[in-house]
């Protein structure tokens, strides 16, 4: 079943379960984010291909993330600042702009990661992204409870945090499991 959602491209990267703080001042977004709380929806953030077309719409990711507002505010200088969770992975199948420049994403729903049985261990991966956590409070302080014992949900963060070029993070996206996820991880973190 395909899905019709707004698509916010950007740098960083969000993820099913991440949490990620955002300013918004530019009117098409803006527009997205309050039909998306007057409607209880979300929209899709996807990262940015800095070598694709923006007039062709070539310029976002084919995986994103749908995402919904769990809390927003006015800042001081006057941009709402919101703070999204991400739900679930999607592809982006084709692309269309509206009048005020919001991209529209025709998608389809991605299966959600399985650990493979053998893959229940994630030492150190989940114990370097603890210590992260702990060193970092801006981070520390979008989750209410870190799910440190859920290895897909340790992956995704270490997927949402690494600075690593986009091509490899939706790579990684593309594998029906997590298998080469782990496995570029552990060689990162040891």
């Amino acid at each position: 079943m395909n899905l019709t959602i707004p698509l916010f491209p950007l740098s960083a990267h969000l993820l099913p379960g991440g949490r990620l703080a955002l300013r918004i001042f530019e009117p098409r977004y803006v527009r997205m984010v309050k039909e998306a709380c007057a409607n209880n929806t979300g929209f899709g953030i996807c990262m940015l291909d800095a070598k694709g077309s923006t007039e062709l719409n070539q310029h976002i990711f084919p995986i994103g993330t749908y995402a919904k507002v769990i809390d927003f505010d006015l800042l001081p200088d006057g941009m709402l600042g919101i703070t999204v969770e991400g739900e679930r992975c999607f592809n982006v199948l084709s692309v269309s702009t509206e009048k005020d420049e919001l991209r529209i994403g025709e998608c389809e729903w991605v299966s959600e990661w399985t650990l493979p049985e053998h893959e229940k261990l994630l030492s150190p991966i989940n114990e370097r992204l603890i210590e992260v956590f702990e060193k970092y409070q801006e981070l520390r302080n979008l989750y209410d409870k870190p799910h440190f014992d859920d290895p897909i949900w340790v992956i995704y963060r270490w997927l949402e945090l690494l600075p690593v070029h986009a091509e490899q993070k939706q790579q990684l996206l593309q594998n029906k499991d997590c298998v080469k996820a782990i496995s570029f991880l552990t060689q990162l973190v040891e």
